[in-house]
This record gives structure tokens, sequence and C-alpha cells, in this order.
């Protein structure tokens, strides 16, 4: 399946900007189901200064310096993306939770010195003992790992309620957690945290989801969504991803941009400003079949 994705994000401020200072990661991933065979991303107002890296984690980033004054700023990226099916992970032939666990504690072998990093406690993600009572409620005693995760993405779609209008990017995982509901964020947030619990790797992915009107309904343009799940490292198998909001595997219409310990090393544009005030932020994508 091939996709064309275009994602507008528009800022409009109150008073002027004087210098503004950007990085953006809008750029999708190769991996090995997935392949951006086009990328192009448009800035206005044109920079003065751009230029694209690697991060540590191996995302693209777009460093940008607007040094004019301006009043709004508009990033729009335009990618193709092709998704290759592969025989799903066997589930239930996974290794015993707690084996994959021990691999994860001093001495720690070279072989998963990787994933070794996305067993702390991130920024935005703690581990906590009410975390880890909640996810051994999925993962019994020998529970195969990747069993454990799918009942954990369960009990996660479940037992938390999806509201747009509970959080905000800075509402803390405590409170998510109390509230019992936010979005997909949150629930990402959720399932690193309950694994990290138990001394399990977990990552958080950043991507898009392509969704589909009601029946009989049009397909409203710019309804489709920016995305967020976990993934889980699984000896022999590698990252496995799971999508708590949806209570599905990521597959054919899951597209990954980033991934990182948590949604601050993936957000899609981040910067500083001089001046600007209050300011709105308009975002739509739209995923459709190239």
């Amino acid at each position: 399946m091939t996709y064309h994705i275009r994602h507008r994000t528009l800022y409009e401020y109150a008073a002027p900007v004087s210098v503004s200072q950007h990085v953006a990661r809008l750029a999708p991933r190769g991996t090995a189901t997935q392949s951006c065979t086009d990328f192009n991303l448009e800035i206005s107002p044109e920079p003065t200064l751009r230029q694209t890296r690697p991060d540590y984690f191996g995302n693209q980033l777009c460093l940008f310096s607007i040094q004019e004054v301006h009043a709004r700023l508009e990033i729009v990226t335009h990618s193709r993306v092709s998704l290759r099916a592969e025989p799903p992970v066997a589930v239930e032939t996974s290794p015993a939770w707690e084996e994959v666990a021990r691999l994860f504690r001093d001495p720690v072998s070279p072989e998963v010195i990787e994933p070794y990093q996305f067993v702390f406690d991130s920024p935005q993600v703690r581990a906590a003992f009410a975390l880890a009572d909640y996810a051994r409620e999925s993962f019994a005693k020998d529970t195969p790992l990747l069993a454990g995760a799918r009942e954990l993405t369960r009990r996660l779609f479940t037992d938390f309620k999806f509201d747009p209008k509970a959080t905000t990017v800075a509402t803390p995982l405590e409170e998510v957690w109390e509230k019992r509901r936010g979005v997909c964020q949150d629930f990402a947030h959720l399932g690193l945290a309950c694994l990290r619990s138990l001394g399990l790797p977990a990552r958080y992915v950043s991507g898009y989801l392509r969704t589909h009107p009601p029946a009989g309904q049009p397909r409203r343009v710019g309804a489709d969504a920016s995305h967020a799940w976990f993934a889980i490292f699984c000896p022999g198998a590698g990252w496995v991803d799971f999508d708590p909001t949806n209570n599905v595997r990521p597959a054919a219409e899951h597209i990954t941009v980033a991934y990182g310990r948590d949604f601050g090393d993936v957000s899609p544009v981040a910067g500083i400003l001089t001046g600007g005030g209050e300011h709105a932020v308009k975002v739509s994508v739209d995923v459709t079949e190239a």
C-alpha cells in the first residue's frame, strides 16, 4: 500500500515575531516494512538558515531560523510512503516476560544495549508501583511477552476513555491515570510507563493514522490524524508495535514518523521565538492512497 500524506501546521501570532528558531520532525522513517520515497517540506516565511540532520534516535530533523518580522508561520509537508505487509509476529510463542526482563538487569549483554536505554524513566514517563500492579494483571507468571503486551493494550483501550478535551500536551501522566481519560499521546505514555515499571524496554512511536468516515458520509479533507502508540522490544522479533487508542497492532494504516523515549523526543514542531504573544495553532492531515 502506498500513501500520500499532506501535513499542514499554521501558527498565527497575536503580535509580530521578530526572530524564531524551530526544529521539525516530520519526515517519515524508513523501517523494515516502510519506505519513504518522496518528502518535501515547505516553510513560509522562507527561513534565513535551514539544515537537516538525524537526531540521536535516527529521526530526521529540519532545523530552521526565521530572522524577519512575521505574524504567521506555515509548515506544509508532502510525503509518499509505501508499506509492505509481512507475516505477523507469533504472539503466543514469544519468550516469557520474566525472561526478557532479566536480560535488562545489570550486567546487560552487548546484544541488548540499544533497547536497554528504553527501560529507564524519561522526562514524561516515570515508573510507579501502581502502574506495575496494573501491568501485572496482564503479565501473570510465565506469560509470553507479546501476549502480555496485547492484553495490556486491550485493557488500556477498555479502561481509559478517549477525550480530546481532557488533557493537553503538558498534562502529567499522573493526572491521566487519575482521570482515566486522554488522547493517543497519553495512552502511549501509559503503556510505556506500565511496561517500564516491570523492567521491560518500550519506546514511544509517532506517526499518522489513515482514518475512515462513518458509513454513508463523505471523507473530510484534513480529518486524518497525527497519532502515537508504543513498541516493546522482543528478543528474536525486534520492536513490536501496539496501539492502545484503537486496540490494534499497527499495520497497513499506521505510518511511522519518529520514535524516542516519550513525546518530548518526537514533537513534530518545537521552537523558541521573540515576540508573538498569544498564538493559535491549526493542524490538518490528509492521508490518501497514492
